[in-house]
């Protein structure tokens, strides 16, 4: 995976699918749709100011409540580049492979400001905070789950396997 730079958007512990993506959006499983209300109920502002390839960074237990795939569905969709919290909801944490959004847990994530910029830096396992230079080690993710995160996701790894086993008999 390559490095993963963008601005900082922070928010506190315990932000659960609710406040990712409300229930009244739910109606709809369109990836657009449901961007133009990420993060709505925590901060209404959030996706107008997103840019492609900003960075979450979170505290405890980010994604925790419902099993819903949505959420990191519609973080993603909006341009969320990649997510950075201390700990994850377990269902959460799947579904954001599963939907190929690339999340990293960091326990020190209050050494990050709202606006600053992040360099992240999947293979070798390093976060860099561009506005005071420190840096950070996480573990790494493992090879499959990179290569989750690169096809765009269980269902799109899936059917690169499928394709490549059908080559095989050809």
């Amino acid at each position: 995976m390559s490095t993963i730079t963008g601005n900082i958007w922070c928010f506190g512990d315990n932000i659960d699918t609710d406040l990712i993506i409300a229930a009244r959006y739910l109606n709809t499983s369109d990836p657009k749709e449901l961007a133009k209300h990420v993060m709505e109920d925590a901060d209404p502002d959030f996706v107008s100011k997103l840019q492609p390839g900003d960075v979450i960074v979170a505290g405890e237990n980010f994604g925790c409540g419902s099993s819903r795939e949505h959420a990191p569905i519609a973080l993603k969709a909006a341009g969320v580049a990649a997510i950075v919290a201390k700990s994850y909801a377990r269902i959460f944490y799947r579904n954001a492979f599963n939907t190929g959004l690339p999340i990293f847990e960091l326990a020190n994530t209050e050494a990050f400001k709202e606006g600053h910029k992040i360099s992240i830096s999947p293979s070798e396992g390093t976060i860099v905070n561009e506005a005071t230079q420190a840096s950070y080690q996480f573990s790494p993710i493992p090879p499959f789950m990179q290569e989750l995160i690169q096809a765009g996701g269980l269902m799109e790894y899936a059917k690169m396997e499928l394709a490549a086993s059908k080559g095989d008999r050809a």
